[in-house]
């Protein structure tokens, strides 16, 4: 039987190579892989680059999405050849809910705390990198630093349509230890879901830190989605 692929979605203050330590892996084991790239420029044409993946890869597709990749699955998910999502540290939102109002439930300021925004678009400070992927060792947390995507100062509070955790079977990577997600706002959105969660004593990057565990859930959901 042919496996399904995989796509993923990134974060803020990162790109498509932050899944380098799993695409390797799970193209060896026979799954057409892609990452999108977006250019943090707007909700809708992030939205749009994960749905121009789908199309480049047979379905059915395990949608995977990090951080605010998350609010690019829930809406891209609704497509037709999306058969399951994976949210690593990830955020879910509801129809009537932005990123940026989801984040506000359950505040942290640890990351937030080590931003700027120059010329409308924010930034990631030095300084702020050991909160966002502290145990990494540090030439990772600099590549980390080096990679960034600065996304535009407004896109977490933009919305677009789509809520695919309603209708699709999801799974969560839940990083106990992160200081940019709260851990209480991963377990209300996995909760709310009804997704099958994998907690993990990492940082706000688990698909760096302890990958293995993150493509175990990749492997899950690849599993079911195959025998549905």
């Amino acid at each position: 039987m042919t496996k399904p692929s995989i796509v993923f979605a990134h974060g803020l203050w990162a790109d498509g190579s932050c899944f380098g330590k799993l695409i390797p892996t799970l193209q060896a084991e026979g799954h057409d892989v892609m990452a999108s790239q977006h250019g943090l420029d707007s909700l809708a044409t992030d939205v749009a680059a994960v749905k121009a993946c789908l199309a480049r890869v047979p379905g059915p597709v395990v949608l995977v999405g990090h951080s605010y990749g998350g609010t690019l699955i829930t809406h891209a998910g609704t497509d037709a050849r999306v058969a399951g999502l994976v949210y690593i540290a990830a955020l879910a939102p509801d129809a009537d809910e932005t990123s940026q109002s989801l984040l506000g439930k359950f505040p942290t300021s640890a990351v937030f705390g080590h931003i700027e925004a120059p010329e409308g678009r924010i930034w990631l400070k030095q300084s702020g990198v050991k909160h966002f992927a502290g145990d990494l060792p540090e030439a990772e947390q600099q590549l980390v630093y080096a990679t960034q995507g600065a996304p535009v100062a407004d896109l977490l509070n933009q919305k677009v349509d789509g809520t695919a955790w309603k209708s699709k079977p999801s799974w969560y990577v839940l990083a106990t230890r992160d200081q940019t997600v709260h851990p209480d706002l991963q377990h209300f959105v996995a909760k709310r879901m009804n997704a099958a969660t994998t907690e993990v004593a990492s940082s706000h990057v688990p698909m760096l830190s302890k990958p293995d565990v993150v493509l175990d859930v990749i492997r899950q959901a690849a599993s079911a989605v195959s025998a549905s």
